[in-house]
């Protein structure tokens, strides 16, 4: 393992769109959502402690989720967990771990990670991450992994490249798109020039506060004039008086859409983003009726296409249900239809209207 290596998970979310079992205080990524018996951020983990040095992961989340993290990843050392005192995108999240590394190891090279996506094969995945890192020792790169789709996903986000390789299987960012509409993105997969964005990126720090300086200059000038006080007893409040000086924004509409120094490697290593309830019924097992069944107390009958979660220790029996959600948590059972699971935050927001803050 390379010393000078060193990975970022970002663990800061709220995930309501997998609500019920998604809550402000327990979100996605400390969850099990797939029954695999890891959460989300203990895969994510696993996953880069097989190549990365566990002294160089790090986590930064909510400052209310520091103790969930220190119960889910007791391996993790305790400096390595890093709280935000509030929510503020990607880009301070970014900022703050590149300017502690470099304070750390001027040389260091740095992934960065959402902690709640799914990753199934793994094997493919250090190896394009092992790729990626090498190329970012070499060049004035920032790389983003772009993952190769399977149909047309008006979910994600998408990265247009160059034909020709800079590189072996390394090419050059064209554009970037949010998330399109279906006829859009159907022209996006039959053009053979887009992926998907996966929101992992690889650079040296050194590039990435560079582009910070050039394009996100205020945010810039906030880190820049605290560092002195990074990985020492000072930190945490020189967090508490940088973060009210940022604007809310991603890394991707801050930083890497304006940059002219963007890579993509094309990957497929069997991600989702997990983003919703019908994401987790397409990477769960399906019984002969097309049931996906998250809980090992469900009995279904006559049933078809439906996405199932609920405890173990309560007995679940549907009947003549198709094509819905049903999410039994402990206080809150949720029945929508699937073709419906959008319309899932506004279900959350009029359950705050109704009745404040008690079930989410």
């Amino acid at each position: 393992m390379n010393k000078n290596q060193y990975v970022a998970i970002m663990a800061g979310g709220i995930g309501s769109r997998f609500w019920p079992m998604s809550r402000t205080n327990l979100p996605k990524q400390f969850l099990d959502i797939l029954n695999t018996g890891k959460t989300l951020i203990q895969a994510t983990y696993d996953r880069f402690a097989a190549f990365i040095p566990a002294e160089n992961i790090y986590v930064v989340t909510s400052n209310e989720y520091i103790n969930i993290v220190k119960k889910q990843l007791p391996q993790l050392p305790l400096q390595n967990i890093l709280g935000e005192p509030s929510r503020k995108n990607t880009a301070p999240c970014i900022a703050y771990i590149s300017f502690k590394v470099q304070e750390l190891d001027p040389n260091g090279t740095l992934i960065v990670a959402p902690a709640d996506h799914l990753i199934l094969d793994n094997i493919a995945f250090t190896k394009v991450c092992l790729e990626a890192l090498s190329f970012v020792q070499k060049h004035n790169a920032l790389i983003t992994l772009g993952i190769k789709p399977t149909y047309p996903n008006t979910g994600y986000g998408y990265i247009q490249y160059e034909q020709q390789e800079v590189a072996n299987n390394v090419y050059k960012v064209k554009t970037f798109t949010e998330k399109p509409n279906l006829e859009l993105a159907k022209a996006f997969i039959s053009s053979g020039e887009f992926l998907w964005n996966a929101g992992i990126f690889v650079w040296q720090v050194k590039n990435v506060i560079k582009a910070f300086e050039k394009f996100l200059p205020e945010m810039y000038d906030v880190f820049h004039a605290e560092r002195e006080f990074f990985n020492t007893t000072e930190e945490v409040t020189a967090i508490n008086r940088i973060y009210p000086q940022c604007t809310n924004i991603s890394i991707d509409f801050g930083i890497m859409e304006k940059a002219d120094n963007v890579y993509v490697i094309p990957s497929s290593f069997g991600w989702s983003d997990l983003g919703t309830w019908n994401s987790a019924y397409e990477n769960l097992e399906k019984d002969y009726l097309e049931n996906a069944v998250a809980g090992d107390n469900v009995i279904v009958f006559d049933s078809l296409r439906n996405m199932v979660h609920s405890q173990n220790d309560k007995l679940v029996v549907l009947q003549g249900l198709e094509d819905f959600i049903v999410v039994d948590s402990d206080d809150v059972l949720l029945i929508c239809k699937r073709e419906k699971e959008q319309d899932i935050k506004e279900y959350v927001a009029e359950v705050k209207r109704n009745k404040g803050d008690k079930y989410l």
